[in-house]
């Protein structure tokens, strides 16, 4: 995901940025406004960020932290950290940090993810706004006035690209079942998926408007929905498994 949010950067024009990466093969990411340090203790000792992005495993947190409590008075800290609080992020920080705590999805890696945000107290206007502007360059941006909303909001966009990758292999296996070619399902089940999405993204209509468009009555599409809604199954199922993913991202938190 950083390198997704370095890549957006890098096409809205950043002038200067210093990607800290112990990595052997980090040095990639390097070139015009962008050079690559194995520890943060190298930075310049004039340099001076307008924000730090914590794009690290939350595991790596403790470690990767050391060495930023100097920039607690001059930073705003944007964590794409999965399951680290802003409290959590401010412990590893020390002092009072304004923390930005986000969750982007993995379409940001196309440029078309959704971020979802939430300010902690010490976050300005200014800072927001910066945070707003940086996070957009990989997709659209969306803030929470409650951290408890992101519990949901990694359930539904942060996991969402999974339930949907699901539906086009379960499409592709309903297809080859069908006796339908092996290349024929495959095809037949990724370009709707992907049409469908930019029929949605085209439309101003709902989707349940767009849904009763191809169901006509006493058809094909109208037999297989009233399977697929039969006992409320599908829609009590994604209920279940949004509730599952949300308590579980509540466990994760710290």
């Amino acid at each position: 995901m950083g390198s997704a949010l370095l890549a957006g950067w890098r096409e809205q024009g950043l002038t200067q940025a210093y990607v800290i990466d112990p990595s052997s093969d980090a040095q990639s990411l390097a070139g015009p406004g962008v050079s690559v340090l194995p520890e943060a203790g190298l930075l310049p000792p004039d340099f001076i960020p307008h924000a730090v992005i914590l794009a690290v495993k939350p595991q790596a947190a403790s470690a990767a932290l050391q060495g930023y409590g100097h920039f607690v008075e001059s930073a705003v800290f944007v964590s794409i950290m999965a399951g680290k609080t802003v409290r959590g992020v401010a412990q590893l920080l020390g002092g009072n940090p304004a923390v930005v705590r986000a969750m982007p999805n993995t379409p940001a890696a196309i440029g078309q993810g959704i971020t979802v945000a939430f300010a902690g107290p010490n976050v300005s206007n200014i800072q927001q706004e910066l945070s707003s502007r940086l996070l957009s360059a990989v997709g659209s941006v969306a803030w929470v006035k409650e951290e408890s909303m992101l519990d949901p909001v990694t359930a539904i966009s942060g996991g969402g690209p999974a339930y949907v990758f699901l539906l086009t292999e379960l499409l592709e296996q309903a297809g080859l079942d069908q006796g339908l070619p092996p290349d024929l399902a495959k095809m037949l089940a990724r370009q709707t998926v992907i049409g469908s999405a930019a029929l949605l993204a085209a439309s101003t209509e709902t989707p349940e408007a767009l849904r009763v468009a191809v169901t006509s009555p006493g058809g094909t599409t109208a037999e297989a929905l009233k399977l697929l809604r039969a006992d409320d199954a599908l829609p009590k199922i994604f209920r279940s498994a949004i509730q599952a993913a949300t308590e579980r991202s509540r466990e994760l938190s710290a």
